[in-house]
């Protein structure tokens, strides 16, 4: 339990002066940028303008920024932050031992809040540039219900009024998940809904369907477009998302650098990227600059396989097709992924930075099928006696595998993955595992085809 005459402990905790000050943003040290976000009907560049009908100006001002690494974060946002972060850097001595592995490996634990996850933490930031803008309403999506929930407790922080559409299927697997959205002041709408045209449309064409995220992003943003002073948050793929998730890299790579920690391998779970870009972004800036050689690996389910399996491309955010256009690897925006229980990662598309480290060769990608998530998911509880999120047990699932190539080798790597939220609203799959009732999903050649014909014609 020592790294040369320093022992390491099982939590590695920051002190609250040691909270980060300034946001941290990869663009300005990627050699091939992130292709610029397309105006829909002019097919160019967007501009400010084009954005800030729908989104908060502070955060579209973040977004086009393509030049400043340091982003000061305010006052008011660092001083929410303090009431849950810094949060611990673990290492797992137990998961080790189960493993016999000679790997060491550490997670950062993102769920000691009661959103259960990483989410809060770009919630309060887009929440308080809503009302530092005198803006009033905001509209969302949620897939599993981190995102709704972290937005809630923002929006009652500051007092703004909150309508969130939750993917149906994700509303039906997780009820409690809308109890806590409301108790904290939200309005929550199972999508598709008959409360919206796109809502309407899509069940016209659908009617069965349980709805995806690029549906439910449909809806809240023509919710925000025709109600006076409301705008639309979104809580993954897009860049400012991740300029304020990089409080989770950059904390853990503080905690690493009181004892001498150097990972060989990075791990996070990817659905649109939010949690995965806000970890890596410091290291990945590292190996850019040609400081350090990290495996970053990037890990999906197999039911929506953006990274494996989709296309690096031009296309819509959303369902509806209203969205700016972002160049991503993507499985069309028509495409409405299979009912998997790790709701966060039911999304079509990837974050267009992540995209592009990918495409260049920075970044790994690997997918699994829903059953060995959740082997490993009670693997983890048993040892480390923390439930995680089923989003966050693919991370877990590509971190065991490692270590167990390391018994294999008997290579003594350092593995560091994210653990992004925990479990506790997601009983329902865990019954659903221990009874032997859940399914593995994959979609065939033919159904991702069927996905890619939706793919906007852009040169």
């Amino acid at each position: 339990m020592t790294n040369g005459n320093q022992e390491i402990p099982y939590k590695i905790f920051l002190t609250e002066d040691e909270l980060p000050e300034y946001w941290f943003d990869l663009r300005p040290d990627m050699v091939n940028k992130p292709a610029p976000i397309l105006h829909p009907g002019t097919l160019q560049p967007c501009v400010a303008a084009d954005l800030e009908a729908i989104f908060c100006e502070g955060c579209v001002a973040q977004e086009l920024n393509t030049s400043e690494r340091w982003i000061e974060i305010p006052g008011e946002v660092r001083d929410f932050y303090k009431m849950y972060r810094p949060s611990p850097l673990v290492r797992a001595y137990c998961l080790e031992k189960v493993l016999d592995t000679p790997a060491k490996i550490y997670y950062k634990f993102e769920g000691s809040n009661t959103s259960g996850s990483h989410k809060l933490n770009s919630a309060v930031a887009q929440v308080y540039y809503a009302k530092k803008q005198g803006i009033t309403g905001l509209t969302t999506e949620t897939g599993a219900g981190q995102w709704g929930t972290a937005l809630a407790m923002a929006c009652g922080y500051f007092g703004i009024d909150l309508k969130v559409f939750m993917v149906k299927i994700s509303s039906q697997q997780k009820p409690y998940r809308k109890a806590v959205m409301e108790t904290y002041g939200a309005q929550v709408i199972a999508s598709p809904s008959d409360t919206t045209a796109a809502g309407r449309k899509i069940l016209e064409l659908m009617p069965d369907t349980g709805g995806s995220l690029g549906c439910a992003i449909s809806e809240a943003i023509e919710v925000a477009a025709t109600t006076p002073n409301t705008r639309y948050v979104l809580g993954s793929v897009l860049n400012h998302v991740l300029l304020h998730q990089s409080v989770i890299g950059l904390e853990s790579e503080a905690a690493m650098a009181k004892y001498d920690i150097e990972p060989d391998i990075i791990i996070g779970c990817a659905g649109g990227g939010s949690n995965l870009g806000g970890l890596i972004g410091p290291f990945m800036s590292r190996k850019l600059k040609g400081q350090a050689d990290y495996r970053f690996i990037a890990v999906e389910p197999a039911s929506c396989p953006s990274f494996t399996r989709g296309r690096f491309a031009y296309d819509f955010g959303d369902t509806g097709c209203t969205t700016p256009l972002m160049k991503m690897y993507t499985l069309g925006s028509g495409f409405i992924p299979g009912p998997n229980h790790a709701g966060g990662l039911r999304y079509h598309g990837m974050n267009s930075v992540l995209s592009q480290l990918f495409h260049d060769g920075y970044l790994e990608a690997r997918s699994y099928p829903q059953n060995s998530i959740f082997e490993a998911a009670t693997l983890f509880a048993r040892a480390e006696g923390t439930l995680p999120a089923p989003e966050s047990a693919h991370a877990i699932k590509a971190a065991i595998d490692e270590a167990l190539a390391c018994k294999e080798s008997g290579e003594a790597k350092t593995i560091f993955f994210g653990l992004s939220g925990t479990g506790y609203f997601d009983l329902a799959a865990y019954l659903s595992y221990n009874e032997g009732s859940l399914g593995d999903y994959v979609p065939s050649d033919e159904e991702l085809e069927s996905g890619f014909t939706t793919l906007p014609k852009v040169e």
